[in-house]
């Protein structure tokens, strides 16, 4: 099980975004996608998430096109994203917030195993279940943005930028969590400006800039690639 982005084209107008990227992620997998900023990166991962149209290629999921799909329905089908910025409902409770990403469960009756399998995952939510998601640290938020969307059971996690922002203590603990979620099954797609957690973690990994893959291989084959140290490691 897989989802593939395949000749992927989008567009702001007239300038072309995203021109013809072909990634994949797979199912129990992590694939890394590095580059500068403006490379495109996030507009990639919302066009997978179907918050914008597509203007050329394909977009398949367990041999399902999605291509043109609304977000919610891709959703359903096991493909969330958690965006760059986390984005928590900061008026509502770290449960609340939980509850929230839990929506198209409800009708299951598993919420409350599901809030338990976040909580086992991110001990201090289970703390600060009753406070108020504005009053959480930015690792905090980050985690209970992660949380909120495996509130959801995904099989494919998209993930915007999870370290940006955190201490090093808070961004190895979010790396150990993906750790945690890729050993469960579920396939993860990192957006990552800390190239060298990424590569360090990735199955598989990409290099994007003005809006193209430049280059793709294994993620600890990539760590050793000389222009990759060059540009995105520090030499």
């Amino acid at each position: 099980m897989s989802l593939r982005a395949e000749h992927l084209c989008v567009r702001y107008g007239r300038i072309e975004a995203v021109r013809g990227v072909s990634i994949e992620v797979s199912a129990g997998q992590v694939a890394a996608v590095i580059g500068a900023n403006g490379a495109g990166k996030s507009t990639t991962l919302m066009a997978l998430s179907g918050i914008l149209p597509v203007s050329g290629g394909r977009i398949v999921f367990d041999g399902e096109d999605l291509t043109g799909k609304r977000a919610d329905e891709i959703v359903a089908r096991g493909i969330v994203q958690v965006p760059e910025g986390r984005r928590v409902f900061r008026g509502l409770t770290v449960i609340e917030n939980l509850q929230m990403g839990g929506f198209l469960r409800r009708r299951e009756g598993t919420l409350s195993v599901e809030i338990e399998r976040v909580f086992s995952l991110f001990p201090i939510l289970a703390e600060r279940r009753h406070q108020r998601a504005g009053t959480l640290s930015g690792g905090e938020q980050q985690m209970l943005a992660i949380g909120r969307a495996l509130m959801a059971r995904p099989r494919i996690l998209l993930l915007d930028e999870p370290s940006l922002g955190l201490a090093p203590k808070m961004v190895m603990r979010i790396f150990e969590a993906l750790a945690s979620i890729r050993a469960q099954g579920t396939g993860v797609l990192l957006v990552e400006q800390n190239a060298r957690l990424a590569l360090q973690m990735a199955d598989r990994a990409y290099v994007m800039e003005n809006g193209r893959i430049v280059l793709e291989g294994a993620g600890r084959q990539l760590l050793e690639n000389d222009l990759v140290r060059a540009a995105y490691l520090g030499g």
